[in-house]
């Protein structure tokens, strides 16, 4: 027998389709019903099942990711082991777009500091800041998926964005893109700067003190990509300084963010949990892009949709 090894269990109309395309699989969620010489398919990573299964007599051969992101998994080992890898890209791309409009919507009203005066129980409007979304300069750093969707979003309100990409190449919605060595250029001229970029080693604190010196005092950044993308302690001096106006985190470097950590007492800090791509119907959205590959795998060992490029990890 051999194995599908899930991080979580899913509805009894999936597991039946499982069944139905790869009936010589066993599908479980409990590590303890397996032979772990016989899991040859894992639907999401746990760091416990490395000793397990980056073996030499590991029959692994393909991870199907429950994230978009995979900068957490052992990219290095899957590729030397010659192990496959797809992710979830795409399940989370409005929820994610709609995540980063409410911030925008919330931040150009003036929402966060009406929230800080209600706490304070002041009702004032002079120090309110406002205007229009589509005469801000908005700058999108990933035209994937999720970026292009966002731009499509914002392109249907009349408002233009510029996307940042490896090579400036044209992505879908963009009113212009550029390469991601104008970056700093870009950033400096943007009224609101969004990451939705993977983690990578070129990317990890590619927004640090450098960055954020060059930035205008009146900007905004929202992150919605990777934490570590993100130097932390730049971000914090820079928001301490006012080098920076406001920011809204959705990841940080490290998660949870500590209790005591500055970024929770800031009136110009906006924080939530990592939540922006929680997306309703997860479980329908995620399987049509497993099964989709679990006919290809079966078929001829190839995946179908989102296979990982492990070198680049992306």
């Amino acid at each position: 027998m051999k194995y599908i090894l899930s991080k979580r269990p899913f509805r009894k109309e999936f597991l039946d389709r499982i069944a139905q395309i790869a009936p010589e699989y066993q599908f479980e969620t409990d590590p303890a019903n397996v032979d772990w010489q016989q899991v040859q398919i894992t639907v999401g990573w746990q760091k416990d099942w490395e000793e397990q299964l980056l073996t030499p007599n590991s029959s692994l051969a393909w991870v199907q990711s429950l994230s978009a992101g995979v900068d957490t998994l052992p990219l290095a080992q899957f590729q030397q082991q010659g192990i496959i890898l797809s992710n979830a890209s795409g399940i989370h791309t409005r929820s994610i777009t709609e995540h980063i409009l409410a911030c925008l919507f919330m931040d150009v009203r003036g929402f966060p500091k009406a929230i800080a005066n209600q706490q304070k129980h002041l009702w004032s409007g002079v120090d309110m800041r406002y205007g229009y979304l589509n005469e801000q300069k908005i700058l999108i750093v990933g035209t994937g998926e999720i970026g292009q969707e966002l731009a499509k979003s914002l392109g249907a309100l009349n408002i233009t964005t510029t996307g940042i990409n490896t090579t400036g190449h044209k992505a879908a919605g963009f009113s212009r893109t550029a390469p991601i060595t104008e970056l700093p250029t870009e950033a400096a001229e943007a009224d609101y700067i969004v990451n939705i970029l993977p983690l990578t080693p070129e990317t990890h604190h590619l927004y640090n003190q450098h960055f954020f010196a060059n930035v205008k005092p009146s900007a905004a950044f929202l992150n919605v990509g990777r934490g570590a993308s993100v130097d932390t302690q730049a971000l914090t001096d820079a928001l301490q300084q006012d080098y920076l106006r406001q920011a809204y985190l959705d990841v940080v470097e490290e998660e949870p963010l500590a209790p005591d950590h500055p970024l929770w007492q800031m009136e110009n800090c906006l924080i939530t949990p990592h939540i922006s791509g929680m997306t309703p119907h997860f479980e329908k959205a995620f399987m049509e892009i497993f099964l989709e590959n679990l006919e290809g795998f079966v078929k001829d060992g190839k995946l179908w949709r989102n296979q990982v490029t492990l070198k680049a990890g992306y």
